[in-house]
């Protein structure tokens, strides 16, 4: 009966005497890789367990013998062909052949081990890089404070994103976007010391904890790093150029725990993407500021949005042959009850990198085909009614159904709609972009190009695209009546337009010179201060029936 049990055991059990072998049993033979004649007799304990153990092993085996029972320990076998696994070994005294002798079993736990690293790399470690997590990082972060604060030393901080990586997984898909970031992790594991810590907070953000790096070492640290993505990253069959934008800070003087240095870093990692990314920043209290009133900014911008505090003012678009205003451009304005009447270029960046560029944009489109209609039924000339699309806004995917649903809603034909968008929008993904601009024209919806000849406009897409009118950019209005190469462009772009028979006009016109030469070279349209700057509604509608500008 005990050899049927012993063999049918799933469990190594075992008898020493004088630290050998007395018994094993079929499982703990296999287990180990001896046959039971190798084992008994002739092995020990000593036999089968790692050099760094044989220690411990003979304290148990000496305990055992003296008659001392005590708890299971764990040790590292080694099998006979050399391989090694973690084992819990539980030993008992006995008296055999009245002597001291000890019964015990050995149970395999590499499964055991094996899933409990696998909860510490999840506890510690990003799933997708293998790199220290956020929590891990701050474990490690402690004992670099500790250690800098008894050198007297400082300790660098760089906040790492990746520029326009939204863009890679929208175009390429997030399984391409997730290969990207592998690649990128190894380069940067590349870069830093053994005694740093690289961490990857989520996302297409990295952070780097540096001990020992004043502001110089760390700026030469950030330089290399830019460096790293110099040459292009080779995922999924495509080739693949991405740069990133850095943030620095220093403990002790930009902060003294985890949190608030990395509050500091991305603060300046931001203004590294506000001078034109793929370079680095360091922290300073007065980028500080300028989030705090970024973040008011943007609660603000929300309230706004909810307690209906945007106006629309309007500026008029002249023919240049007759005098006639044939159309106005709607203008957003930010009514604040407390500050007054604010200007676009202080609010619509923010709207568009917290996403509220939508809604607003929405509304300003409502809104003005809701007055464009307004203005035809209090009998007013009908005229074009021309409206600013974000780049954010026209890329949404519901876009045609929102501009569908503002002339639904408002009555107004959509050939009295145009909507104006600069060529950086339409160029980006230009073949995507096609279709929308093809759907758009033919609802009867017009279009065109704002800021023309400072993008990238292809000829040939131009050529193929919808596009009714193009908007000389004021940069080369500015100055016309005095440099020659303004006015150059000026009448290339007024003889392009006539070559593809689309309208052109000339934005930003404040001077009667300006416009005597935008008429020279046969210019369809103008607007500027020279006419009118943007008025409200009831100061456009006045302007409309008097038609001022006639006579001139």
């Amino acid at each position: 009966m005990f050899r049927t049990t012993m063999a049918a055991a799933q469990v190594g059990i075992f008898v020493l005497q004088d630290q050998r072998f007395k018994f094993v049993n079929p499982f703990l033979a296999g287990l180990l890789g001896y046959s039971e004649e190798e084992l008994i007799g002739r092995m020990g304990p000593l036999d089968v367990v790692t050099s760094e153990y044989h220690g411990l092993l003979v304290e148990k085996m000496a305990l055992r013998a003296a008659g001392s029972p005590g708890p299971a320990y764990e040790l590292e076998i080694v099998r006979k062909d050399g391989s090694h696994f973690p084992a819990t070994i539980l030993g008992a005294p006995a008296l055999i052949d009245g002597r001291p002798a000890s019964v015990g079993t050995l149970l395999d736990i590499s499964v055991q081990k094996a899933a409990e690293q696998r909860i510490r790399e999840l506890a510690d470690y990003d799933v997708l890089t293998g790199l220290p997590n956020r929590r891990l990082l701050r474990e490690r972060f402690v004992q670099l404070v500790a250690a800098a604060e008894r050198d007297k030393e400082e300790l660098a901080v760089i906040f790492l994103d990746l520029d326009h990586f939204k863009r890679v997984n929208d175009s390429l898909g997030h399984s391409v976007g997730d290969d990207l970031l592998c690649e990128v992790a190894r380069r940067l594991d590349s870069v830093v010391r053994r005694v740093d810590t690289l961490a990857r907070l989520g996302g297409d953000e990295f952070i780097f904890a540096m001990p020992g790096f004043h502001s110089a070492a760390a700026a030469d640290v950030a330089r290399r790093l830019i460096d790293v993505f110099s040459r292009p990253f080779e995922v999924g069959g495509h080739e693949l150029t991405v740069t990133p934008s850095l943030g620095i800070s220093i403990f002790p003087h930009d902060g003294y725990d985890l949190e608030t240095l990395l509050r500091n870093a991305d603060t300046a990692m931001y203004q590294a993407k506000e001078i034109g990314r793929n370079a680095f920043r360091f922290y300073s209290s007065e980028m500080n500021s300028k989030s705090l009133d970024r973040l008011l900014m943007e609660s603000n911008l929300r309230r706004a949005l909810s307690q209906n505090e945007f106006v629309l003012h309007y500026q008029p678009l002249v023919n240049l042959e007759s005098g006639l205003i044939v159309g106005v451009e709607a203008l957003i304005r930010w009514l604040h009850p407390e500050l007054g009447l604010i200007m676009p270029d202080r609010f619509i960046h923010i709207a568009e990198e917290t996403g509220l560029i939508n809604p607003i944009g929405d509304w300003v489109l409502c809104e003005a085909c809701r007055q464009a209609q307004a203005w035809v039924e209090q009998g007013l000339p009908a005229m074009a009614m021309a409206v600013n699309v974000a780049p954010v806004q026209f890329r949404q995917s519901g876009f045609i159904e929102v501009v569908a649903g503002a002339l639904a809603t408002s009555g107004l034909e959509p050939g009295r709609l145009e909507l104006e968008l600069t060529e950086r929008t339409v160029m980006h993904d230009a073949d995507i972009n096609m279709g929308t601009l093809s759907a758009l024209h033919r609802m009867g919806v017009e279009l065109s190009l704002d800021d023309f000849g400072t993008g990238y406009s292809s000829l040939a897409y131009l050529k193929r695209f919808p596009v009714g009118k193009l908007k000389i950019d004021r940069s080369f209005v500015n100055d016309l009546e005095t440099d020659p190469d303004d006015w150059a462009i000026a009448s290339t772009i007024v003889s392009m337009g006539r070559s593809l028979r689309m309208t052109v006009l000339a934005e930003g016109v404040e001077k009667a010179e300006q416009l005597a030469l935008l008429r020279k070279m046969g210019c369809d349209m103008a607007q500027g201060f020279l006419f009118s700057r943007p008025v409200s509604a009831e100061g456009m509608a006045d302007m409309l029936r008097r038609q001022p500008f006639i006579s001139r």
